[in-house]
């Protein structure tokens, strides 16, 4: 296994509760190398790089943190997660926590074995725990490739499970017992109401938020969008050392590259364009599967670019979550009219659900298990936004947009360079999500804050309002190589779970790569990525296996 390069945020692993030394040592000995950081009765932490505690006292406790920002001082675990957006460990005098970010994006797995919890920030390392051979999450799989990503706390494997966000795994030494603490965070707690925001006040905040990115050159992706022409706005205002990038998101237009270049020029930053080769597709793919530990198909466009951030030696500032936030990105107009809960819920899992593709992808029988599992796994991941007046937007960032989008930034941009997201501070969050969803229908708001940052900017051309004919240009995900690709992958699921895929999909196979050329449709080709993926993960773990047959059989 190739492990990322942990320059910036480091890789963790550890136990809590009644802990097994071997069993540490096993788990130690599977990743990346660690040392230790902390180890003392009923928790045990390694890191790839020194990690000191944020806090610790006379009275033994403790408390560390390893995301991409560092708490300044001891406060409840609830509090760290959604004001820094950190995993960490904590032990309060009487109880210790492990626990996820607010929104969970930096990932932590975890494995209960005889009495303790083993965790980790990459879930491989904790398979060397697991019984084999391992027992598949078919609901994971049914997530991953509905949604191209999963919920709750799924992994491909039921032993190994993910810490969702704003929750803890607590251990109380004195009993000895081990359970799961799930709190809302402030967000919902501290319901906002719709304070009457002006644009010209978020746009304050953000430039307040940029106040801890002062002196650090940085590098800000431009595409086409609202999201990027606005940060890139900001920074250029307030001075800094910025570049700009742009790459193809391969959607077979590069209307990004044509708008960011304008926008660049605009706003004189220096611009430049990060190439993509057809040739290279299948190992980009590959490479982008087993960085993100098959958790979703998306971000294989995106690898070529990360990799040359990684040599550019500047903070990336990340557009994560202005869509949700500023424009009701993924919220239809079905779920802003929907009367009842169950209407609302329908919408919205609709909108985020990939559409019907072309011909039937999924046998009936596969496909009616896949929807009824991801319906049901939807309620539970969002059960606790329920009634909120933000639900739309709150419901897409912590599914979409942690378990799915945020793998560009924080996992394959981050570990090796830091990665600034402003959207996500806790200042701009709260103001933008007490814009009520109303006033951001059409992305009118969004529009409005533009204007106030830089009004020819906004003027320019955007892909979330384009208004001219595009020029087609060839897609590098329906390419030779990657029908060749695609197609390997594809024989293998059809071999392996056979009743997966509909007759009509199995002929398909049979005919041969060329065969695939026929999906070029935008649902066509994410139903295809989902399917290949899975059969990706097959190549690299399906002899670890136990029982591929699925539920539906």
């Amino acid at each position: 296994m190739q492990w990322p390069t942990f320059n910036v945020r480091p890789y963790v692993c550890g136990g809590i509760g009644h802990l097994d030394q071997a069993v540490l040592e096993t788990l130690r000995a599977a990743g990346p190398r660690v040392t230790p950081a902390l180890q003392t009765p009923g928790a045990e932490l390694f890191s790839s790089a020194p990690l000191p505690p944020y806090q610790r006292d006379e009275q033994r406790t403790w408390a560390f943190s390893w995301g991409e920002r560092t708490p300044a001082e001891a406060a409840p675990w609830i509090t760290v997660a959604e004001t820094y957006e950190t995993p960490g460990l904590i032990h309060d005098g009487e109880r210790i926590a492990l626990h996820a970010g607010g929104l969970g994006l930096v990932d932590v797995y975890y494995l209960f074995r005889d009495g303790a919890v083993y965790f980790s920030s990459l879930l491989e390392p904790l398979l060397s725990l697991a019984r084999t051979p391992y027992d598949v999450d078919w609901e994971a799989w049914a997530s991953i490739i509905q949604l191209t990503f999963p919920l709750r706390d799924d992994t491909p494997y039921t032993q190994v499970r993910r810490l969702a966000g704003s929750s803890a795994l607590i251990f109380e030494p004195g009993s000895g017992r081990i359970s799961t603490e799930r709190r809302l965070p402030r967000w919902l707690r501290e319901e906002p109401y719709d304070s009457g925001r002006t644009a010209g006040e978020l746009l304050e905040i953000l430039h307040e938020v940029y106040k801890e990115f002062d002196g650090r050159p940085l590098l800000v992706p431009v595409s086409g969008g609202y999201d990027s022409r606005l940060l890139c706005s900001v920074a250029v205002a307030r001075g800094a050392d910025v570049e700009s990038w742009t790459t193809s998101p391969d959607d077979g237009t590069d209307t990004d590259i044509v708008f960011a270049k304008a926008i660049t020029r605009e706003l004189g930053v220096r611009h430049r364009v990060i190439p993509q080769d057809a040739a290279a597709y299948p190992d980009d793919a590959l490479a982008a599967a087993r960085r993100l530990e098959f958790l979703t198909p998306h971000h294989a466009w995106y690898t070529p670019f990360a990799r040359e951030v990684h040599k550019a030696g500047r903070t990336l500032v990340d557009g994560l979550a202005g869509g949700p936030l500023l424009k009701n990105f993924m919220v239809s107009g079905a779920a802003l009219d929907a009367s009842t809960e169950a209407e609302r819920k329908a919408a919205l899992l609709g909108s985020l659900s990939l559409g019907a593709p072309s011909v039937p992808f999924l046998s009936e029988e596969a496909a009616a298990w896949i929807a009824d599992a991801v319906e049901t796994a939807f309620a539970q991941s969002t059960s606790m936004l329920n009634g909120h007046r933000a639900e739309l937007p709150l419901s897409v960032l912590h599914t979409r947009t942690a378990r799915g989008i945020a793998r560009s930034p924080v996992s394959l941009v981050g570990p090796e360079t830091s990665f600034a997201a402003p959207f996500i501070h806790p200042d701009f969050f709260d103001a933008a999500l007490s814009v009520g969803v109303a006033r951001k229908d059409g992305g009118r708001f969004y529009r409005e804050l533009l204007y106030a940052a830089n009004p020819r900017v906004a003027a320019l051309p955007s892909t979330n309002v384009v208004k001219q004919p595009l020029q087609r240009v060839p897609l590098r995900s329906a390419a030779a190589p990657a029908r060749e690709y695609g197609h390997r992958m594809l024989t293998r699921v059809a071999a392996s779970v056979p009743s997966l895929l509909s007759e009509r999909l199995h002929e398909v196979v049979a005919e041969g790569p060329e065969a695939l050329a026929r999906f070029n449709g935008w649902n066509d080709r994410f139903w295809v990525r989902g399917l290949v993926l899975f059969g990706a993960w097959l190549g690299d773990h399906g002899d670890r296996v136990a029982d591929l047959t699925p539920p539906w059989s």
